[in-house]
């Protein structure tokens, strides 16, 4: 069987990194990995697009429309955004952080009242964190992508020590306590909601 994950944020939210883990989790466990990105203005803070599929076999990296098993946002706007990608079963995971995007920040357009509602409706098992104040609980906003992994490995069950072994291997070694740290309050948010 295989997973179809779908990994939407804005440029610097750490999408492509969070992809590369979750690849590397799935190798670690045997399966066979496709991976696609797609950047929108990513240094502009656009649309990231970050397309993993894992399995016994995959034959294409890209996620269609109603296959996606999760969707794991890093900014409530974007899970909105691509929530058409979400099959009938599948759980929104996202980050209740709100990042205007540019049309908002020059006053031609208007930022979307109640997302995370309308997220809730459109998927009522999807799980809402607020990553971001976790990540300042922390001392470090660049680990919201590293708390929403966690929150990842909970939903499918896995132990955290296994988590925290691909982070080992994946990031910069001078991060690997915090990220760690990190991944663990994510789980624990996840478990706790």
């Amino acid at each position: 069987m295989t997973k179809n994950i779908l990994i939407v944020g804005v440029g610097g939210q750490g999408t492509l990194l969070t992809g590369r883990i979750i690849g590397n989790y799935a190798l670690s466990k045997g399966q066979d990995v496709k991976m696609s990105e797609v950047h929108g203005m990513a240094q502009r803070g656009g649309s990231v697009v970050m397309q993993v599929k894992y399995g016994d076999k995959v034959y294409s990296p890209l996620v269609e429309v109603g296959e996606a098993d999760i969707i794991f946002a890093f900014e409530k706007l974007e899970a909105l955004r691509y929530s058409h990608y979400l099959k009938k079963d599948g759980i929104i995971i996202a980050n209740t952080q709100r990042i205007d995007p540019m049309p908002v920040v020059m006053g031609q357009a208007k930022y979307p009242e109640d997302i995370e509602s309308t997220i809730k409706e459109i998927n009522k098992d999807a799980c809402l964190i607020d990553a971001l104040a976790i990540a300042k609980e922390i001392g470090n906003v660049k680990v919201v992508n590293m708390i929403m992994i966690g929150a990842y490995a909970a939903y499918i069950g896995d132990s955290l020590e296994e988590w925290e072994e691909i982070v080992e291997v994946t990031v910069p070694k001078h991060t690997v306590e915090m990220n760690k740290v990190a991944l663990k309050k994510g789980y624990e948010a996840y478990l706790n909601r």
